[in-house]
C-alpha cells in the first residue's frame, strides 16, 4: 500500500510556500506605492462663499472614490496665507484671481493645474422682513443711521468686486465711509441676517441658501471684474487631488455649483487637468 503521508506533507507545504509568495508580494506591493497616493483623506483650502457646494461636491466624490474629503473654509486671504505658512493642503481654491496668482507666484501650487471652477454674481440684500427701495439711487438713504456690509475691499474678494461696481456707479465716494467690513463673505452676510447692517453686498448664491435675507436688486457684471473661482492643485499633494479638481469641473460638477446659485463658466473651465 503506498504510503500517502508524504504526499500529504507535500501539499502542505506547497500551501505554505504559496502564502508566503503573495504575501511578500502584497508587501513589494505597498513599498512601492507612493506614500501620498495611500492617504486616505484628501484636504482642501477653499473660499467661504463655496461652504454649500463643495460640501455636497465633497459628498458625491466620496461615495464614488471611497476617499474622504475635508475642505477647510475662510476668506480667500486667510486660507492663502495658511498655505504659505505651511499649511498642509491637497488642493487650493480662491474666490478671485489675485490669490491664485499670489499662491503661483510663491510655488505654493502647481501652475499648469490651475482651472476656473464657477462664477458669480453680486446683489444687494436686506434683512427678510424689511422694505427697502430697490433702485441704486436710493441706495444711500436707505442705510438711515446703518451701515452697507461687504468684505473688506483690502483682503476680501468679495469687497474688491463691491468697491468696482460702486465706483462704477458712481456711488463709492458717498458709501465708503458708511461701509462695515467684514472678515468673508459669509460674515457680511451674517450681519444682514442678524439686522445689525440694512444693506449688504453679497454674492447671489449666498443669498439663494439664506432665507433671512431679501435680494432687492441684483449688480450688472459689467460694472466690475468678472467673478471667478480659480483653483489648483497644491505642490506635493495626494495624487487623488486631480481625480477631484477633475470631478468639480464634471457635468455632474458644474450641476452641483449650479443648484448653489454659481454660474457655469465657458471653455477656460472645460480644460483637461493635467
Amino acid at each position: 500500500m503506498p504510503n500517502q503521508i508524504g504526499p500529504r506533507r507535500s501539499k502542505k507545504c506547497c500551501t505554505r510556500i504559496g502564502i508566503a509568495v503573495l504575501g511578500l508580494s502584497l508587501l513589494s506591493v505597498n513599498a512601492v506605492m507612493p506614500a501620498n497616493f495611500a492617504k486616505p483623506t484628501l484636504t482642501v483650502l477653499a473660499a467661504v462663499s463655496l461652504t454649500d457646494a463643495l460640501n455636497e461636491a465633497g459628498e458625491r466624490f466620496s461615495e464614488r472614490h471611497r476617499i474622504t474629503v475635508r475642505h477647510s473654509f475662510a476668506s480667500s486671504a486667510h486660507i492663502a496665507r495658511q498655505l504659505a505658512a505651511g499649511a498642509p493642503a491637497d488642493l487650493f481654491i480662491a474666490a478671485d484671481t489675485e490669490w491664485m496668482d499670489y499662491a503661483i507666484k510663491r510655488k505654493l501650487v502647481k501652475a499648469e493645474t490651475r482651472r476656473v471652477l464657477a462664477g458669480n454674481t453680486l446683489v444687494i440684500v436686506a434683512p427678510a422682513n424689511a422694505i427697502e427701495p430697490t433702485r441704486t439711487a436710493d441706495w444711500p438713504s436707505a442705510l438711515g443711521s446703518g451701515r452697507l456690509v461687504t468684505g473688506d475691499p483690502d483682503s476680501v474678494p468679495l469687497g474688491r468686486y463691491a468697491r468696482e461696481a460702486l465706483q462704477f456707479l458712481g456711488l463709492w465716494s458717498q458709501l465708503e465711509p458708511r461701509m462695515a467690513r467684514a472678515e468673508s463673505a459669509r460674515a457680511a452676510l451674517a450681519l444682514v441676517v442678524r439686522g445689525e447692517a440694512p444693506l449688504g453686498i453679497v454674492y447671489a448664491s449666498d443669498a439663494l441658501g439664506e432665507s433671512r435675507v431679501r435680494v432687492l436688486s441684483r449688480i450688472e457684471s459689467r460694472t466690475h471684474s468678472a467673478i471667478v473661482y480659480p483653483a489648483a492643485i497644491v505642490s506635493g499633494a495626494n495624487l487623488a487631488a486631480t481625480a477631484y479638481l477633475k470631478f468639480l469641473t464634471s457635468t455632474d460638477g458644474q450641476k452641483i455649483f449650479q443648484r448653489h446659485g454659481f454660474s457655469r463658466l465657458g471653455s477656460e473651465r472645460r480644460e483637461a487637468v493635467q
